[in-house]
């Protein structure tokens, strides 16, 4: 025959959109001509292609090839589309049977020996495939990621003439049944109860987790700020299998990642380093990727020594803190990556880091103080609903045996859920993501509350942003207590939770 149709897909973001690969041959000097938009590494694949299926014993046509991609105004990148083009080819040239290509979607990068090679991003292209109803056929290097969607056929295959012989019915490709399914596995987490002392911090860790309350932590060095900032994904409800699959598509999709299946139910948590960049944070690229907001959806985004972070690489935060996604717009490309994260920060209280602590070891003058906490904007401040001490502990409750009474993260996350539960049957949402009207319904206080929160907003000039955090907080308090309404108790313990909103240098 002289022309061949088979289906496979692109990857924008974390999508996989349909490619429709079409094959033509035609009378002509030999010539191989692709179109579709395709980059670099697709306009390669002539080659590799080419060597896989003289290395594999077929033979590659004689006449003018043409290979279309479509829809032709979506671009087309990496090497995932060999296996189709290659199949294409054979189709085509009436090396294969054809009859049953419509049931399948084909994806994977083929080596000159015909060997197929994995690609990233499988588990959107799963997810489409069992969408539009069809079998998967694919490395086997991707089938463990790829199962983790149920529902779907999957063939893997380790050569390209394995799934020829499938096409031809000579040797079926066998669906995949993992032995041990990633599904199965139960996620990990530290352990709170390995945190001595620290009750303040703890408290507010487990409103921040109740409430997916975002929080910034200031104390010296040494004090368990990291170690605080760790155990909060324990804390957070378990994933729900389409959390679990959209948060597992983004780390597939991610070229810096490697994509572990038996992790795919745990909560991201993700620490970059001071020195990352606003690309590092948010994503892009010519082609655009997911930055560390985007890896940390659903989980966790932990930015130790936040004053050291450049003040601009800050500012990219202020936005999906609000929206919970990122646009990245390019010349050619954009691109929406979920980015609902819970911010979790640490710094010093000044310079040297020993601010206020008991050894009376700072120096710092009143104007270097001012300086380095001013690394950090007012608005981004704004968007942090608790800012908390984490002060040194003494050497005996280091030293000391561990209490008795110490909570586990069991015991915790118990508590979280529950308040988790109230939250979703009075709003279908945590408290952190409440709109205006939401707020007002949910939120609302009684007279001796509004004149509390009145005498706030006075003392602490807390703009119109920090009053309704307060109130959201003070919402997760209660819902922790299982109280209807928000009482007074709630309210100033949530006014407590605002340090740095406490006149100049966080003093009082």
């Amino acid at each position: 025959m002289a022309l061949c149709t088979l289906y496979s897909r692109a990857r924008v973001g974390i999508h996989a959109p349909a490619v429709t690969v079409e094959v033509h041959l035609a009378n002509g000097l030999p010539s191989l001509s692709m179109v579709g938009l395709p980059e670099m590494a697709v306009r390669e694949s002539k080659d590799r292609v080419r060597g896989a299926l003289l290395n594999g014993r077929f033979r590659f046509p004689d006449g003018r090839v043409t290979i279309n991609l479509a829809p032709a105004d979506l671009p087309k990148e990496g090497g995932r589309f060999d296996l189709p083009i290659a199949l294409g080819i054979l189709g085509a040239s009436d090396q294969i049977v054809t009859t049953a290509l419509q049931r399948y979607e084909f994806i994977g990068e083929l080596a000159l020996s015909g060997a197929l090679r994995p690609v990233n991003g499988v588990l959107p292209v799963a997810l489409a495939a069992r969408a539009a109803g069809r079998e998967l056929i694919l490395p086997h290097a991707n089938a463990a990621e790829a199962a983790l969607v149920n529902g779907l056929v999957l063939r893997p295959a380790g050569h390209l003439s394995e799934v020829c012989a499938h096409l031809n019915g000579q040797q079926q490709l066998p669906e995949f049944m993992p032995e041990h399914s990633p599904r199965q596995v139960e996620p990990s987490y530290p352990e709170l109860a390995e945190v001595r002392g620290q009750e303040h911090a703890k408290r507010a860790l487990e409103i921040a987790a109740a409430g997916a309350h975002s929080l910034l932590l200031i104390g010296p060095p040494g004090t368990g700020k990291s170690m605080l900032a760790n155990r909060l994904p324990g804390l957070l409800p378990p994933l729900t299998e389409d959390e679990a699959l959209e948060t597992a598509s983004i780390r597939s999709v991610s070229d810096r990642d490697l994509f572990d299946p038996s992790c795919w139910r745990e909560r991201p948590f993700r620490s970059p380093h001071h020195t990352a960049s606003g690309a590092a944070l948010v994503g892009g690229g010519s082609n655009p990727r997911p930055g560390e907001i985007s890896l940390a959806h659903q989980g966790v985004l932990f930015l130790d020594e936040l004053p050291e972070y450049d003040r601009k690489v800050l500012e990219v935060l202020r936005e999906p803190l609000e929206s919970g996604h990122i646009d990245i717009s390019r010349a050619a490309r954009q691109a929406r990556f979920p980015a609902r994260f819970q911010l979790i920060a640490a710094m010093n209280p000044c310079p040297c880091g020993y601010l206020g602590d008991h050894s009376g070891r700072c120096h710092c003058s009143a104007d270097q103080i001012a300086r380095y906490r001013a690394r950090i904007s007012g608005p981004l401040l704004d968007r942090i609903d608790m800012h908390i001490e984490v002060p040194r502990l003494e050497v005996a409750r280091l030293a000391g045996a561990r209490p008795l009474d110490t909570e586990t993260t069991a015991q915790v996350r118990a508590r979280v859920m529950a308040a988790r539960e109230r939250q979703q049957h009075r709003a279908g949402k945590p408290n952190n993501v409440l709109g205006p009207t939401e707020i007002e319904r949910d939120c609302a206080l009684d007279d001796a509350g509004r004149r509390l929160m009145e005498q706030a907003l006075q003392r602490l000039a807390l703009s119109a942003r920090a009053y309704h955090r307060i109130l959201k907080v003070a919402r997760t308090i209660a819902d922790l207590h299982a109280t209807p309404a928000i009482t007074l108790t709630h309210l100033s313990e949530a006014i407590g939770y605002r340090r740095l909103d406490r006149g100049a240098g966080g003093a009082t």
